[in-house]
């Protein structure tokens, strides 16, 4: 197996040497405006690559497991849901009880056994790119390997094949109050992740010790974000050798290659001149607007939310779509999973804000199919929950609301808790937005369902 990596690793490498010297030993180099634009193309590509990297790297930085974190290839049981203090994601769940973990299959293939479950419970897989490789939802044994792999596995364990060496493991179980979570933790103490060795073996399996470094203790987005060039791109390249861009990528390969950003380059700063702190910095700022605008043509209109369609969560060669998602809602779902709609308006178009009291009206719920959900929740103007007296983060489809003699729902956004709390939705006293999160929605319903209108009281 490590041979054939290595072979694999070092074809990998003679490419883009070979792209980067256009196969006849001259280098291919870029006047100084071109040069930056390919940089920008180059990071945006990287970007999910790296934001990813971080994140395992933070996720997995300690001796054994802890709240938040564990070593490679161990669970990360979450014990509650998020709140106002949790800072390794943006846009975070707070409706559904996580398990994750980092994998490593460089080694060998990684076991899972899903035990049976009597509620909404399933299992994303994202590859190193934030693609997500598949969603299980039966109970059974699954083996994650690399395409490459050429083992037997034992009778009754499914075969997932991952193209990278790092995969995410997303495990959401939904949570009916507080008074539920000993049976979500029933359903987290089932599972069991273990090597395939191990596995064949019976079963039985003692994980090994992580590491644990005080410099790893960061905030994932604002240390990906605070990377200087050489750094942001340095790292990229490396992490390209072991987790390959897609067949589909060759051709911005070839393009970024020529400053020198591919697998196992090394990026060189003299192709970038002028005030390149001052630029890099100009950059990433212009970045974010071209994201948010490029991200639009995937948009779906909801009223006056919008969620992002196909293909989210399976790229492709969408390059800006991905780095966007990366930035704003690592891990999201694919649209038969689950769909985000999302608002920071009012009726009027008008921001939302804490300055304001808002009614939040449904004049019928959000359609779900069969073992689906609901909930809309509000989040400040940095993407992370609303710290609040009653520590309520979202209104649900398990929330004791209480609703109109007609039928419709009002909820009341505003940053002071009103004299009944029984429909409030606490928001920051500064802009914030919401997000509407429906999973196993119905596509047919949804199309002509008239979403929530929010109109300021």
């Amino acid at each position: 197996m490590k041979k054939t990596l290595a072979f694999l690793l070092t074809t990998v490498l003679l490419l883009a040497s070979c792209l980067l010297t256009s196969c006849t030993g001259e280098t291919t180099e870029a006047d100084p405006e071109t040069a930056w634009a390919l940089v920008g193309e180059a990071y945006t590509f990287a970007f999910p690559l790296v934001i990813m990297d971080a994140t395992k790297t933070l996720s997995t930085n300690t001796e054994g497991p802890v709240a938040g974190r564990a070593p490679v290839n161990q669970f990360i049981h979450a014990q509650k849901l998020a709140d106002a203090q949790f800072r390794t994601v943006v846009t975070p769940n707070v409706d559904t009880v996580y398990t994750q973990a980092w994998l490593d299959i460089s080694d060998e293939p990684v076991v899972y056994v899903m035990p049976k479950a009597d509620r909404f419970f399933n299992v994303q897989i994202l590859d190193a790119w934030t693609n997500t490789v598949t969603v299980l939802e039966a109970a059974g044994a699954y083996a994650f390997t690399l395409p490459n792999w050429g083992g037997e596995l034992p009778d009754g364990v499914t075969r997932i094949d991952i193209p990278t060496v790092t995969a995410w493991f997303i495990a959401r179980i939904v949570l009916s109050g507080q008074e539920d979570l000993p049976n979500v933790y029933a359903i987290q103490q089932a599972m069991k992740l273990m090597p395939l060795s191990a596995y064949e073996q019976g079963g039985e399996y003692a994980a090994p010790n992580g590491t644990y470094s005080a410099e790893n203790d960061f905030v994932p987005v604002e240390k990906v974000l605070s990377m200087d060039p050489k750094t942001f791109f340095d790292t990229a390249n490396a992490l390209m050798l072991t987790n390959p861009p897609a067949a589909d990528d060759a051709e911005l390969l070839e393009k970024i290659a020529r400053v020198n950003v591919g697998p196992g380059m090394e990026f060189d700063m003299s192709v970038l001149t002028g005030d390149v702190a001052g630029q890099w910095k100009e950059m990433l700022q212009q970045l974010r607007g071209t994201l948010a605008a490029d991200s639009e043509n995937y948009a779906v209109q909801l009223g006056q939310w919008k969620y992002f369609g196909a293909p989210i969560g399976d790229f492709g060669t969408e390059y800006t779509y991905r780095a966007m998602v990366a930035l704003a809602g690592l891990g999201a779902n694919t649209v038969d999973v689950a769909v985000y709609p999302k608002t920071d308006m009012d009726d009027t178009g008008a921001v939302l804000t804490g300055e304001k009291t808002y009614v939040m009206h449904f004049e019928t719920l959000p359609p779900a199919l069969d073992g689906g959900f609901w909930s809309v929740t509000a989040y400040g103007s940095d993407d992370f929950l609303i710290d609040n007296p009653i520590d309520r983060y979202c209104i649900n489809d398990r929330t004791d609301f209480r609703r109109n003699d007609d039928g419709s729902l009002d909820i009341i956004l505003s940053r002071e808790q009103p004299e009944d709390p029984t429909n409030w939705l606490p928001v920051s006293g500064d802009t914030f937005h919401l997000y509407m999160r429906i999973y196993t929605p119905d596509m047919d319903a949804l199309a002509s369902w008239q979403p929530p209108v929010i109109r300021e009281r």
